[in-house]
């Protein structure tokens, strides 16, 4: 997960997110269906779904509102059907929405030309897909140059470009390779080169890793940490595995029905669902995973501390030491001031999956 630019912070000691706004949607609707968009605009934007289905429509997005900060992993999940894809594809124009606001920078997109538009996508956002859509007649040099080659690069420019983001992607020495040649994985990693290539600001990934293997998945899920690191993209990833959004997720939003159900951190969602569907979409994870030492601790009671943790620290990070050493940890902040602590019982209590609310533990 990416850094953040941190001002402040709420009464629970949470740091706000002081990144600036790069995309957002404000009352998003897709609706499929004879005249779709007088329906929806008669309205001004609201219909339930009720009305939606009367009228013989299908809303595939439903008054979405949301907002991504710039640099941040913004994941959207949901069940097969739900509209994630279709909601990522209104987000770039790739599908027009019916009705709402699709904001980059504070612009709305939905009013900028189509030659404005086409400039928008080859220079500053990048998409990869499922199917990874190599072009088979080129090798991996020529794939990964292919876009640069539509802006009008000349050769050798587009070349040394595509070179650079071979070594990125560590694909090193196999630039003259035909798709067939390749595995799974590095079929992958030349969609994610093809698309930085361009150096986008802004990246959609749509289930890109969901055809590969377990064990080349979880690679690819390393490898986009890793990038991430580096080059601090803004990121709006789609998954229907809610193991995979943990890893990867500054937020998560969850769609049922086209509709956004909840938005908030790996840790928001688990700890506080919204509605039952985001509880029972929550119910199998892994809590000492996602939990941080901030979720669990409590107010400092002048007891030894056996060792001190980071506030975003995840319990599985350090649940064994705690237990070994039989003491509270400290929770300290970046100065290192303990901001509260975190008892070896609370974290036995998560682990076997024991609630104690308000038993102060």
């Amino acid at each position: 997960m990416t850094d953040r630019t941190e001002q402040g912070a709420d009464a629970a000691g949470t740091p706000k997110d002081a990144r600036p706004i790069k995309l957002a949607c404000r009352n998003v609707w897709k609706l499929f269906g004879s005249n779709a968009a007088n329906f929806i605009r008669e309205r001004d934007g609201k219909a339930s779904m009720a009305e939606v289905a009367a009228a013989g429509l299908v809303g595939a997005v439903r008054a979405v509102d949301l907002e991504i900060r710039q640099g941040e992993i913004f994941i959207i999940m949901g069940l097969s059907g739900s509209g994630k894809s279709t909601l990522v594809r209104c987000m770039s124009r790739l599908v027009e929405p019916t009705h709402g606001k699709v904001e980059f920078e504070g612009k709305d997109l939905l009013k900028i030309s189509d030659a404005a538009l086409i400039e928008l996508r080859r220079h500053r956002m990048g998409m990869v897909f499922q199917n990874f859509a190599l072009l088979p007649h080129l090798n991996v040099l020529e794939n990964i140059a292919f876009p640069l080659s539509i802006q009008g690069q000349d050769r050798p420019t587009r070349e040394a470009r595509a070179r650079e983001v071979i070594d990125l992607v560590g694909l090193r020495g196999r630039e003259q390779f035909y798709p067939r040649e390749l595995s799974g994985g590095q079929q992958q990693r030349v969609g994610i080169a093809r698309s930085l290539a361009t150096k986008p600001e802004i990246w959609f990934l749509d289930e890109p890793f969901s055809a590969l293997d377990p064990l080349i998945r979880r690679e690819m899920q390393d490898e986009l940490m890793r990038l991430q690191t580096m080059l601090h993209k803004t990121i709006v990833f789609i998954t229907h595995d809610f193991d995979e959004a943990i890893r990867l997720a500054d937020r998560i939003a969850i769609m049922k029905d086209g509709e956004v159900i909840q938005i908030g951190t790996p840790e928001e969602l688990v700890v506080d669902p919204a509605t039952d569907y985001v509880a029972e979409f929550t119910r199998d994870v892994d809590r000492a995973k996602v939990i941080s030492a901030r979720g669990l601790m409590r107010a400092c009671d002048g007891s030894d501390h056996g060792g001190t943790v980071a506030p975003d620290a995840k319990i599985a990070s350090f649940s064994a030491s705690i237990v070994a050493a039989g003491k509270p940890f400290a929770v300290v902040n970046g100065t290192g001031k303990p901001i509260g602590e975190v008892t070896p019982q609370a974290v036995i209590d998560l682990l076997a999956g024991i609630d104690r609310s308000g038993a102060g533990a």
